[in-house]
């Protein structure tokens, strides 16, 4: 069947529909974020369950599916002043570890799906990620300079573990000695210890860990697919013992749910080997919205007025801003608040140092067939 949908402006206005519908019936899923996927905006039209379906006739699971992703490209620039890094890789589309706010959602709707369930269970996968990466490095007017993983959805997602086209596309990195970086909310990326650890001996790698929170049951609902936080910080450890130099996300704060346990975090991170921090607010661009506070007052009811209007007061009275230099960070003076709470303890803890730029002068292109180039 399908219904017509509206399509709702990238506006305060929008905001507006919220609590509208209280008896609003959630989709709460084993293992998966979102308990709501809302319609297409750039559709006219999308599908749903009959209501008169039978509770007994609904599986509670829904599995992964894994989509051939035939790209002819790999490496995405990157335009954004607020991000760190040029260009990026990212080797899958979609992600399972199903983050309940994960501001990538709305990619999905460039495809033709929803940025709810279908985000989180239908995972497009670039099998020929390291072959185009190649391609990418190969040519000759690639300048080097450090390259994502991946910018937008996980590289060590579970898809990883299957396809391992993260550890094929760093095979493919150490091969032309092209520098690195890498976030990741999966203690999966320790499987790759000793190649990155090889890039590390050259300077050649940098290595995020995302901590949210470090209550396992807020991850298990928030984060259903993620690493445990024990697994995290012990992946920090794990990395740092062997001269990997190891960062902290302590991303996103949400005001009124996890922004109380950022000295915690900083502090556990910082035992482990962290030598740098950072923190970016919660930002919630177009349907990410509605999914979060759906997800907001499906497993914290008595919460709900409190974080939105925490959310709110960071965000002129709205509850996203897309504006280079503010999305990131927020205004305000409940904004100010996290900001000065983080710059006190990344002092504190001791991760406040600067890291050495990656080295870009040890790139070099393989000689083609085994053959050595007669002229560099």
């Amino acid at each position: 069947m399908t219904h017509p949908e509206n399509l709702k402006p990238e506006n305060a206005e929008q905001d507006a529909y919220r609590g509208q519908d209280e008896q609003k019936v959630f989709d709460i899923r084993v293992g998966r974020g979102a308990v709501s996927s809302p319609g297409n905006r750039f559709e006219n039209t999308h599908f749903y369950e009959s209501e008169s379906q039978d509770e007994e006739e609904k599986s509670n699971k829904v599995a992964t599916v894994y989509l051939d992703d035939r790209s002819e490209s790999i490496v995405s620039e990157n335009q954004s002043p607020d991000l760190g890094f040029r260009y990026s890789v990212n080797p899958y589309r979609g992600c399972a570890h199903g983050c309940s706010y994960c501001y990538a959602r709305p990619t999905h709707e460039y495809l033709g799906m929803n940025c709810g369930l279908d985000f989180e269970t239908k995972i497009l996968v670039k099998k020929n990620a390291p072959e185009l990466l190649r391609k990418w490095l190969s040519r000759k007017s690639w300048s080097c300079e450090p390259i994502m993983f991946s910018g937008v959805t996980d590289p060590y997602q579970p898809a990883e573990k299957e396809f391992e086209l993260t550890r094929k596309c760093l095979q493919v990195a150490w091969e032309f000695k092209q520098p690195v970086m890498l976030i990741t909310k999966n203690a999966l990326i320790t499987r790759d210890v000793e190649l990155l650890s090889d890039l590390a001996r050259e300077n050649l790698v940098r290595v995020t860990l995302s901590i949210t929170s470090l209550d396992q049951s807020l991850i298990r609902v928030m984060e259903p697919r993620t690493s445990s936080p024990r697994a995290r910080l012990d992946a920090i450890k794990k990395l740092a013992k062997v001269g990997i130099p190891v960062s902290v996300n302590v991303a996103p704060m949400i005001p009124g749910l996890n922004d109380s346990e950022m000295a915690h975090i900083l502090k556990s991170a910082a035992d482990k080997g962290a030598t740098q921090s950072n923190y970016i607010v919660l930002r919630m661009p177009y349907a990410v919205k509605e999914i979060f506070l759906d997800w907001v007052d499906a497993h914290f009811p008595d919460k709900r007025s409190t974080i939105e209007n925490r959310i709110r007061s960071t965000s002129n009275d709205q509850l996203n801003r897309g504006e280079f230099g503010i999305r990131m960070r927020g205004t305000g003076v409940y904004a100010d608040q996290i900001r000065n709470a983080f710059r006190v303890f990344k002092k504190k803890f001791g991760l406040d140092k600067s890291l050495p730029k990656l080295d870009t002068t040890r790139f070099r292109r393989p000689p083609e067939n085994g053959q050595l180039e007669l002229f560099s």
